[in-house]
């Protein structure tokens, strides 16, 4: 049967991807949960030298912490992206599931 044919390679598409996203999560979150403490790790640095240097030097490093720390955010929101694609992939799964059961039993 067609729809049967259609149904298999479906799910054979939608689990590869599924799969393919969800090794990608797991990695970008271990990577991003392996070095999340460096942003606070160097806003103690910077805090604890600043009084060691100029005016001029103090404000460049609190500048780069700032920019340093939205570079951080980035990441926290690709990982949230990522999650959030694999969430949305996995409905579509279930969605597309639920399609074929329906069209099956209309049409059998």
């Amino acid at each position: 049967m067609l729809i049967e044919q259609f149904k298999k390679k479906n799910e054979y598409y939608s689990n590869g991807l599924k799969k393919d996203i969800d090794e990608q999560l797991d990695e970008l979150r271990s990577e991003y949960e392996a070095n999340e403490s460096v942003v606070p790790e160097f806003n103690d640095f910077v805090a604890s030298i600043k009084s060691q240097l100029g005016d001029a030097e103090s404000t460049k490093l609190e500048e780069f912490a700032a920019r340093f720390a939205k570079v951080s955010q980035t990441a926290r929101n690709g990982v949230d992206a990522m999650w959030e694609l694999s969430h949305n992939q996995r409905k579509l799964i279930s969605e597309s599931h639920m399609d074929y059961e329906e069209f099956e039993y209309l049409y059998k």
